[in-house]
């Protein structure tokens, strides 16, 4: 059984400290009942609260320091209120989707209630001194989702404090002794992201300090069905340091016992910052007075006995007992103070859903009086003012009331062509515009760094240029990269000391040392977490999934973490990571490597580039560090061995995103693709064109962002013609492509021709060549369907095959 040392005597508790905290931890349950109360109430629409982990979290945040980090749980309520990092205010803005930032400067309205982030970020989109603050990294609601990110967070203060060359980035560390606060609930413990990150910070020895709130219960599920054991600490037993054994430090404290949990929370906080240990602080015997969340009653799975056994070890509860029996006040001070926080909350409540109500009545009330204006004298008057009392009516009525009221207005009067009319559609435009950045903005960066703005520079070479192999022109753009930029870290499996297993990083590693090219586990989805959490510090790191389809392996964490971060925050967080990868035409089910449509379905958010040469892949490179944004670049695995000349400027050019490039000039018929596609689709249009077709080739370089300038819309004016191809499954990428040209750029004008796309077989491929040849488009499909299309046309000069 794990336990802790005796605890030595500190000078933390004392009696302003001791009521401080009582009061915070009065208000923080009263604002958790409130806010449940609004959500019956039909004030918001789902709640989950921190009542029972008051203590625990306050003595938590005794012991955070300016410029840690917080990467928490949605439950972090009184931890982040400890902090002065949360008014009461604000949480009620939360819960009520305020989405005015400075009512809400969390998330804008866009998360649920209990998701906190500190904006790193200033207006520009720039950073601001992370060291300077509490930082919280933005809350996400997935269980272990925070987990990932936690290991990178605290695996730069380890960079920080051991990379000499990053000393000058004072505005994000002091010497790598910012620690990283991670909480979770004991149930999500049950979850791989968990297990996998606590292994892998075990290795590393990087200050994270993990808290898990034990109140028995996922939801209905008790712990024994969660945990072996019964117990997170006693599982984790086995990775307890121990003499010269690396591992991490385990704490076990109840969640009631004030003193204990700040004596425990300063010792693991110490041991973590000083000595760079990861720590588990095993807080037991917690409660959750109301349940789950708003969605149900915890009296349907908790027995009498359960139920009432958490009255008694209410942490509040014994916390006030504890006050009274040292002395500390008397029952009238906690009274007088227990009402006091029940007054803070109230007036809280009532700030918040007033601001809240004010900020949505203006639009609500113009679009009354524009109803009743377009309505007088008008001949559809009765339906007009049918439509305005309906919204009238509308009890607590949110945006999308006046908004679909006008939009029912301005279908009753489509045949008007009065001022009326004008009037509506006015404020219907002006809405959205409003809406738009309300609900939709800031998916990119819109910062001055921004890599959409990184302005195109060609490459140049030299007439007698030197030639090379892929992989070796990738060695030489890294070697320079990381000789410019201190800030650029690689890591990933098998990354250093072979220098991944196509050569990328071949001798680097000996070079720029271990701590800056790093092999990592088996473990894609804390090699994405290290990632983010260094990209969200101010490093530039290089992540690598060594073939595409283990990608799968990370989505969750990129897709609910990595992609929504700027957006979920509004402009407020970024991290800038880089994720490197392989993919097309290696053979077998496993490396097949061109799952797309599953990336552009779930990575909005990050670029994902798509270059046919390791040439296109340098630039984007190029592109990206000049940028801030996240991106994931799939470079082309049979083109390592493939030979390119090397650009004289191979550090300065930039491939710029969003544009396609014409690799071939045609008049028959348009054919775009991307990746190891561009090689295929080519060697097809030379036989087509000793056939008599003429076809233009077009290389879409990246899918998100996808022809920014509607170049391909051109070509196809041109050609009439159209095929979209690629090795995803179909219905994937080539679709995509397909409905952002033909649809959004308008192509079917220029149509004389059904679009077609050319993709692979709706399963993997098989291994071998005749796997790939029967499972993949090959240069056979190409020549027959860019001739089928123009038989079509032209049967007579083009007979059937």
């Amino acid at each position: 059984m794990i336990a802790n040392e005796q605890l030595r005597s500190t000078d933390i508790i004392s009696r302003e400290k001791i009521l401080s905290d009582y009061l915070l931890a009065c208000e923080s349950r009263q604002v958790s009942l409130l806010g449940r109360r609004d959500v019956m109430g039909g004030r918001a629409k789902f709640g989950i609260f921190g009542d029972g982990k008051e203590l625990a979290q306050l003595a938590a945040a005794s012991a955070f320091n300016r410029g840690d980090f917080r990467s928490g749980y949605y439950r972090d309520q009184t931890f982040v209120a400890a902090l002065g990092e949360l008014r009461w205010t604000e949480f009620f803005a939360q819960l009520y989707a305020h989405t005015d930032l400075e009512a809400e400067p969390n998330t804008a309205g866009r998360s649920m209630n209990g998701h906190f982030a500190t904006r790193w970020l200033d207006e520009q989109g720039l950073w601001r001194n992370q060291t300077e603050l509490y930082n919280s990294v933005c809350d996400i609601a997935p269980t272990a989702g925070q987990v990932p990110r936690s290991l990178g967070l605290a695996y730069a203060s380890k960079l920080f404090r051991n990379n000499p060359e990053l000393s000058d980035l004072t505005t994000f560390s002091h010497n790598g002794n910012e620690i990283v606060f991670s909480t979770i609930g004991d149930a999500s413990t049950s979850q791989g992201m968990f297990w996998e990150a606590m292994n892998a910070a075990g290795v590393l020895q990087v200050p994270l300090l993990m808290s898990v709130w034990d109140d028995g219960y996922g939801i209905s599920v008790p712990v024994e069905y969660q945990t072996v054991k019964g117990s997170i600490s006693k599982a984790l037993a086995g990775f307890q340091r121990d003499g010269d054994d690396k591992g991490i430090e385990i704490f076990t404290v109840k969640g009631w016992d004030y003193p204990a949990l700040l004596e425990t929370y300063q010792q693991a906080a110490h041991i973590c910052r000083t000595e760079h240990v990861p720590v588990l602080v095993h807080v037991q015997e917690l409660t959750q007075p109301q349940g789950h969340s708003t969605s149900g009653s915890h009296e349907r799975y908790k027995s009498k006995q359960r139920l009432t056994w958490e009255a008694e070890h209410d942490c509040n509860v014994l916390f006030r007992r504890w006050i009274l029996e040292n002395g500390y006040a008397t029952s009238e001070e906690l009274e007088a103070i227990e009402a006091e926080a029940k007054q803070t909350a109230k007036k809280a409540r009532i700030e918040a859903w007033d601001a809240y109500q004010a900020s949505l009545k203006g639009d609500f009330m113009e679009a009354l009086d524009l109803l009743q204006q377009t309505a007088r004298h008008h001949p559809k008057a009765a339906e007009l003012m049918a439509i305005r009392e309906e919204l009238r009516k509308t009890f607590s009525p949110v945006r999308r009331d006046a908004v679909s009221a006008i939009r029912k207005a301005l279908r009753l009067l489509r045949t008007d062509t009065g001022t009326g009319r004008q009037r509506l559609k006015a404020w219907l435009d002006r809405t959205n515009t409003e809406n738009a950045d309300r609900f939709s903005s800031h998916l990119y960066s819109q910062s001055p760094d921004s890599p959409m703005l990184v302005q195109a520079i060609p490459a140049q070479y030299d007439e007698e240029g030197t030639v090379l192999d892929g992989y070796q022109l990738l060695q030489h753009y890294f070697d320079s990269l990381f000789s410019r930029d201190p800030r650029v870290v690689a890591l990933g499996e098998d990354v250093g000391h072979i220098g991944d297993v196509n050569q990328g990083f071949a001798g680097l590693q000996e070079k720029f040392g271990e701590i800056r090219i790093t092999d990592t586990g088996i473990r894609e989805t804390t090699i994405i977490g290290q990632g983010i959490g260094m990209a969200m510090r101010g490093l530039r790191p290089i992540v690598e999934i060594q073939y595409f389809d283990y990608v799968y392996y990370t989505l969750a964490t990129l897709t609910d973490d990595l992609a929504t971060l700027h957006y979920r925050t509004k402009g407020g967080q970024k991290a800038p990571l880089i994720v490197r990868t392989r993919g097309h035409r290696l053979e077998g089910i496993w490396h097949s490597g061109s799952p797309m449509g599953t990336m552009l379905s779930s990575l909005r958010g990050l670029h994902v580039l798509v270059p046919r040469n390791m040439t296109q892949a340098a630039g984007f490179y190029n592109t990206l560090m000049k940028g801030d944004d996240p991106a994931l670049l799939i470079e082309s695995l049979n083109g390592y061995r493939l030979k390119e000349q090397l650009p004289t400027n191979l550090n300065e050019f930039c491939v710029p995103l969003g544009v396609p490039e014409v690799l071939q000039t045609g008049s028959d018929v348009t054919v775009v693709t991307y990746g190891s596609m561009c090689r295929i689709v080519l060697e097809g249009a030379g036989q087509l064109a000793a056939m008599g077709i003429s076809v233009e080739v077009i290389d879409v370089q990246t899918l998100l962002p996808f022809d920014v300038n509607h170049q391909i819309v051109e070509s196809i004016r041109k050609t009439n013609r159209v095929l979209f191809a690629d090795e995803d499954v179909p219905g994937g990428a080539s679709a995509y492509m397909m409905q952002q040209v033909v649809e959004s750029q308008h192509a079917y004008r220029y149509l004389d021709s059904a679009p077609m796309t050319l993709s692979a077989k709706a399963h993997r491929p098989p291994y071998g060549s005749d796997g790939d040849y029967f499972s993949k488009p090959n240069v056979d499909d190409v020549i027959e369907t860019v001739y089928a299309i123009m038989s079509e046309a032209e049967p007579g000069r083009f007979p059937k095959i």
